[in-house]
């Protein structure tokens, strides 16, 4: 499906791609993974074929379509199932084109081609797929442009999902996602009959999604088989392999080395000598894969600790103006609490934080919180706030006006802000880095308690696990929000959850919560409205009940054709076996015609049985669907 062979690229003067190799078959589904500002995104550009690469190629099937989320994401007046659905150019363009079509034959194939691509539940799977992302029936009513930027991302992804491609390409697809979104988003691509290739730095989401894992170091490619957490132990033990190899490798080194010395000024031994020489000469390193030291998060506790509760609502309803979003919260926060806050997009997250921060008074109730409580918040919007034109040392010096100018150094260094990047400016540096600059600005004053929207999004792995490293060791409180699983299970110790207007204790694990939401999604699948459907309703039943059967249809004859095949090769045995002698002359041809009958006879036998099968399927189908004829002809004459 999509081969990288011997791929060179620069850019500014930096070797992203070295030679490199990687082939993707048709339904893998791969992560890449890697460092940030290895290439990742620059890769996706090479192959959607945004840019052209130095040398080397980017090789895609004829014929394959590719599927990516763009950077302009859709907005205007259309609703969000319009979006959706127009997503899928080739259904958009036949159903145009029926509207025009007067040529009967092209008429024809204009339908089939539909029923082959299943259009005629189009809206259904739209619907299904927008559901999955967060978005409500009403949601999906209203216009593109009612919604912010990080919800009309969701649709740009709703439509590529959609639009169903042979090749999916998706870049950090959880960042936009809440738990609810990104576990749903994992079993779609699980059950995705396409290729997929995903770049993501979501732990569980690669361990659970993807059959393989992209590894992109040093300008190069290795695919391992299985989950992001087999990748890891496959990469532990290829290094300690590598590192033995190294041992023996140079203890054979050594060998050599001390023969040549002793010898090589002996006559007797000089051949011996100069083919040890050439033996070391010919010596390759072993390639061991070297761990580069990641930068720390530093992440400074308060000197005292403050008595409990730091924070405490009692009866508190939250809202804006005469918008209630939540009530009845009796909650309490102590010192040295881990939370980890979950519910789907729009159910008062950000509301509740909001509290928690004193930008909102409460409509009702209280809400009580400590006289010295100091609180370091980190959202995307604090990371978009930073001053794009200042340096990460412009705004550690802002905050440190009498330091030096090595101190100032030294706490950026902290963070993993070095020399390299302490003087570039903001708007300039990668997402990753400006993560780091924010923790650091956060973190600053020691704060009792930190409230985290997000804070991975921009991190890859090994990063998040400093991060986790760095909360672990924190001494105050933590109130996380973040789709990522991985980074809750490892820092929180109990779970509320924002829903049906309020934030409650939830009693079980995140797995529990993971399984509630799947059971959820299957639960809404299986419910049946009770409205009475329209004419139009009932003419796509019927459409889509044909297309579901066609398959069927079409398996009939496949059966009836081998069945009838098989018959005749018998008749053809069996006047080969009544040919006398043939046991004499040929006895093991005549045992091979026997067996071969054999087969064939159990061949028939199985597919007469899935013929009948098909057939009251077909029966039953064709009994249903009368009633639905008599109302569409009732319907024609009205």
């Amino acid at each position: 499906m999509l081969h990288i062979n011997d791929l060179t690229y620069h850019i500014e003067g930096r070797l992203l791609f070295d030679k490199a190799t990687l082939a993707i078959n048709k339904s893998m589904k791969v992560g890449l993974v890697g460092r940030n500002g290895t290439g990742k995104s620059t890769l996706f550009r090479l192959v959607k074929q945004d840019i052209s690469g130095d040398d080397g190629a980017v090789n895609i099937r004829k014929g394959v379509r590719m599927g990516s989320v763009d950077q302009e994401v859709p907005s205007g007046p259309q609703t969000l199932l319009d979006t959706v659905l127009k997503a899928d150019k080739e259904r958009a363009s036949l159903l145009e084109e029926a509207e025009t079509a007067t040529d009967p034959n092209r008429i024809a194939s204009i339908h089939t081609r539909l029923a082959d691509i299943d259009a005629y539940s189009a809206e259904a799977r739209a619907a299904t797929i927008l559901s999955g992302l967060g978005f409500t029936h009403e949601d999906q009513q209203r216009a593109c442009a009612d919604f912010s930027g990080g919800w009309r991302m969701r649709v740009a992804l709703a439509g590529v999902l959609f639009s169903n491609p042979d090749i999916l390409l998706l870049d950090e697809p959880t960042n936009y996602l809440d738990v609810e979104g990104a576990v749903w988003l994992e079993a779609h691509i699980r059950k995705y009959r396409g290729t997929a290739f995903i770049i993501s730095h979501d732990r569980d989401f690669l361990n659970n999604a993807v059959t393989h894992i992209a590894h992109l170091k040093g300008g190069k490619f290795n695919i391992y088989t299985g989950g992001y957490d087999r990748f890891e132990n496959q990469l532990a033990e290829q290094q300690r392999l590598n590192m033995a190899l190294v041992g023996k490798q140079e203890d054979e080194r050594r060998r050599l080395e001390a023969f040549v010395t002793r010898f090589k000024a002996k006559a007797s031994k000089a051949k011996q000598a100069q083919s040890r020489v050439k033996r070391l000469e010919k010596m390759a390193p072993i390639a061991t894969i070297i761990n580069d030291p990641i930068a720390p998060f530093d992440l400074p506790s308060a000197e005292r600790r403050l008595s409990p509760p730091i924070l405490r609502w009692d009866e508190a309803a939250l809202g804006y103006e005469d918008k209630r979003v939540l009530s009845r919260l009796t909650l309490r926060i102590d010192p040295g609490d881990r939370i980890g806050l979950l519910g789907k997009n729009g159910q008062g997250k950000s509301t509740f934080a909001k509290s928690i921060l004193g930008l909102l008074s409460p409509q009702e109730g209280y809400i009580r919180r400590h006289k010295k409580l100091r609180i370091g918040y980190f959202a995307q919007h604090e990371i978009d706030a930073l001053n794009l034109n200042h340096s990460a040392y412009d705004h550690v010096r802002e905050l440190m006006p009498d330091a030096t100018e090595a101190e100032r150094r030294a706490r950026l260094a902290r963070f993993g802000l070095g020399h390299e990047n302490a003087e570039t400016k903001a708007k300039d540096l990668s997402g990753g880095e400006k993560a780091r600059l924010l923790f650091s600005l956060i973190s600053f004053h020691a704060p009792h308690m930190l409230v985290l929207d997000e804070p991975a999004n921009h991190l890859d792995i090994d990063s998040r696990a400093e991060l986790m490293k760095a909360l672990n060791d924190f001494d105050g409180a933590v109130l996380l929000i973040s789709h990522d699983r991985n980074l809750l299970e490892s820092v929180v110790d109990r779970l509320w959850c924002a829903d049906k207007g309020t934030i409650e204790r939830f009693d079980g694990s995140l797995e529990d919560y993971k399984q509630l939401q799947l059971d959820g999604d299957k639960s809404d699948k299986k419910k049946k409205t009770n409205t009475k459907p329209t004419a139009q309703d009932i003419r796509r039943t019927a459409a889509e009940a044909r297309a579901k059967l066609a398959p069927l249809r079409k398996e009939l004859k496949r059966l009836e054709s081998s069945i009838d095949k098989a018959r005749t090769r018998i008749a053809k045995i069996d006047q080969e076996l009544a040919a006398p002698g043939l046991f004499t002359r040929n006895a093991e041809k005549a045992i091979a015609l026997g067996q071969e009958r054999s087969k064939l006879e159990k061949s028939i036998d199985t597919s007469e049985m899935r013929w009948l099968d098909i057939s009251e399927t077909l029966e039953a189908a064709a009994a249903a669907a009368e009633p639905v004829s008599v109302q569409s002809r009732l319907d024609g004459k009205l």
